[in-house]
């Protein structure tokens, strides 16, 4: 019996140093922050056949491990000639579970074929329980937007396929997405869902090049029914990536399968995207998610603040504070759900009521970086609409007076309301140079004095952005 244990012993040993092996790959694939995180609070417990057994703190913590660095896990042990397919993560409380219940059940990644056609080893990232349709405060700005993404959800044949969102940070792009992903499980729970961020679709397939299973890349890619890519702009210029991520769309829109792209613009205003990616994104429909309106705003902190009281039903907000809150915070949603969380954790800490006193006090920081500032993007964006051109004419070429005028509008609020150099400028329209915009603000200053309709329309312009 003591030669067994010792035996015993001296396996575990084994597979421990052969587990502190696997550990160093790992963390030069997935670096050294994510290794400390997710790696080191698991411990190997046994090995079995084929089988790896590891104990892990809490099941998200296995679940997160097992979706995201189970490949580069079980890869580790190919490299130290052992032949491990699957991974186990048990808890104390599934052990314990085990021994009352039977079954374990642990998380587990196989590496057969079977496995990897199922839902759960795609390399999707976790959906937000917090973002449904249910929970998305719909207005003007963005109403096109959540249609769209509802016909999508419902499933069946869309007549716009892909369906391409853009718009600035903090508008609801995700929790859209995140809403679509949600609603479609609901309705058809063997749909296989595929969300990922353009970065993780990058990282996925350079991991495929780098181990030569660029097979098993193609067929998972293309195997899902929904595609929903997160931040395409992140593949520009990235010439190997774009030209994957061109085979796959196509593999998918040829068999009808639904795809879901946001970015922080328009299709045709990323630099940097190949001129045929551009156009296919451009083949669905391409809805803008326009900045949030006051109205828009206050009906986003209202159904936030009931969401709040009910979670501390000790703090009482005067009235007027969510009208201030949406008229002084315009930059994005989430900028305002952060400062109605903290005005509340704030109130219900220091035992107050949350009064225009408490939101100058603990908001401070808030209320003066949110201070009214135009950009760029916003100006050209604005002038566009307002001649019914595109932005891309203003940051083109053409020299037509029907987009030269406006062009030089757009540059004179450019110099009138923003802080940015003239090259900066001239760099936004399309790399001309700063004399460019020295000429166009004279031009325009000139114009004023002389032609009343010019003059108005440069006040109304200033007014809007201002607003």
């Amino acid at each position: 019996m003591e030669e067994l244990g010792l035996a015993l012993e001296v396996e575990l040993f084994m597979e421990k140093d052969e587990w502190s092996k696997v550990k160093e790959f790992v963390k030069t694939n997935i670096g050294e922050s994510a290794h400390t995180n997710w790696i080191q609070p698991i411990e190997l417990e046994e090995i079995k056949g084929s089988v790896a057994k590891f104990k892990v703190p809490t099941r998200f913590i296995g679940t997160w491990v097992h979706r995201n660095y189970g490949d580069h896990i079980i890869q580790g042990f190919k490299n130290q000639k052992m032949s491990i397919n699957r991974l186990e993560f048990i808890t104390s409380s599934d052990r314990k579970s085990v021994q009352k219940n039977g079954p374990d059940k642990s998380i587990s990644i196989q590496s057969d074929q079977r496995s990897k056609e199922r839902q759960l080893d795609l390399p999707s990232s976790p959906l937000d329980a917090r973002f449904t349709f249910d929970k998305f405060v719909v207005g003007k700005p963005n109403e096109l937007a959540h249609a769209a993404a509802k016909r999508v959800s419902e499933g069946g044949k869309v007549t716009f396929n892909p369906l391409f969102l853009y718009g600035g940070v903090g508008l609801g792009k995700t929790h859209l997405m995140h809403s679509i992903a949600w609603s479609t499980k609901e309705k058809n729970k063997k749909a296989r869902i595929l969300y990922l961020s353009a970065e993780q679709f990058m990282y996925r397939f350079v991991q495929a090049l780098r181990f030569k299973d660029m097979h098993a890349f193609k067929k998972l890619f293309r195997s899902v029914d929904v595609l929903m890519v997160d931040d395409v702009q992140f593949i520009a210029g990235k010439d190997s990536t774009q030209d994957e991520f061109f085979h796959t769309f196509n593999a998918l829109i040829e068999q009808g399968k639904q795809i879901v792209i946001s970015a922080d613009r328009a299709p045709g205003e990323i630099d940097g995207l190949e001129e045929r990616i551009k156009s296919r994104l451009a083949w669905g429909l391409v809805v803008d998610v326009h900045p949030t309106d006051y109205e828009l705003r206050l009906g986003i902190l209202q159904a936030k603040a009931e969401i709040q009281m009910e979670l501390n039903r000790d703090v009482k907000i005067d009235e007027g504070i969510l009208e201030y809150l949406a008229h002084k915070i315009s930059s994005n949603v989430r900028v305002l759900e952060g400062a109605l969380t903290r005005l509340f954790a704030f109130a219900s800490l220091v035992g107050k009521e949350i009064n225009i006193d408490l939101v100058q006090e603990c908001l401070s920081d808030i209320l003066r970086t949110s201070e009214r500032k135009v950009t760029i993007e916003e100006i050209i964006r604005k002038v566009a609409e307002h001649y019914n051109l595109r932005m891309t004419d203003l940051i083109s070429a053409r020299r037509a007076r029907v987009v030269a005028r406006p062009r030089q509008i757009a540059m004179f609020l450019s110099k009138s309301l923003t802080s940015k150099s003239l090259p900066e400028i001239g760099r936004k329209f399309g790399g001309r140079d700063h004399t460019t915009v020295i000429h166009a603000v004279k031009k325009i200053e000139e114009l004023k004095l002389v032609d009343v309709q010019v003059a108005d329309e440069v006040e109304i312009l200033r007014r809007t952005l201002e607003a």
